[in-house]
């Protein structure tokens, strides 16, 4: 029996307003297992942008780390980003949260001037360097709009962003729940779950889908 698919994860922090979005990343970890490959979670180590209060949507005056908010999600089992190396992997998703928008890149603030984290530019460079598969769900899409040009990705049907992704010189494709786009030359998967007005079993469908056409790819 050849031995199971190690897929990496690489997560923004915890909550959906600051972090990581903690449905659509417990349900990508949870379809990973089912479809019986494995995980191993990933962070970069950086302070978050800033951190929301998810009862009031208020800004809150204190600091968080990327990497240590994360471990709630992880369970603690979480790495520092610079440590992730292409070769160990089959395959590398991002699942979306502000975070995906605010610490791993800077896109919610900048928009087409975004900067993306060297940590995570660098994962997903070499990724696609060894000609393995992404998945990203949600806002993550962005961050690959802007290191591939004419990438084929979704995030479902905003207007306003689905026109910045295009204006940074990615192709975007309308989706509804649970649809994947996947561009075949840069071996990529996304979905939109929450860009959406979705709920959690839909959330569940979106993750499924996605890491199955990865694993697809692997």
């Amino acid at each position: 029996m050849s031995n199971p698919k190690k897929l990496a994860v690489i997560l923004s922090g915890c909550g959906v307003y600051d972090g990581a979005e903690i449905h659509e990343a417990t349900l990508t970890l949870y379809s990973i297992m089912k479809q019986g490959a494995t995980y191993e979670i990933f962070a970069p180590d950086v302070k978050q942008a800033h951190v929301v209060n998810h009862l009031t949507g208020e800004e809150m005056a204190e600091e968080r780390n990327v990497l240590v908010e994360s471990a709630r999600i992880a369970r603690g089992a979480v790495k520092n980003l610079k440590e992730y190396d292409a070769s160990e992997f089959d395959a590398l998703i991002l699942p979306g949260g502000f975070g995906a928008a605010k610490n791993l890149s800077n896109f919610a603030f900048a928009g087409t001037d975004m900067n993306i984290n060297p940590d995570v530019e660098k994962a997903i460079g070499d990724t696609v360097k060894a000609k393995k598969p992404i998945g990203a769900l949600c806002i993550a899409p962005v961050i690959l709009a802007k290191m591939f040009p004419n990438i084929g990705i979704t995030i479902g049907q905003d207007g306003d962003t689905a026109e910045v992704i295009e204006s940074l010189g990615a192709v975007h494709h309308e989706t509804t729940h649970g649809e994947v786009i996947v561009d075949e030359e840069y071996k990529v998967a996304t979905t939109p779950c929450y860009m959406l007005d979705a709920n959690i079993l839909q959330i569940a469908e979106g993750a499924d889908n996605v890491v199955r056409e990865v694993l697809g790819m692997t």
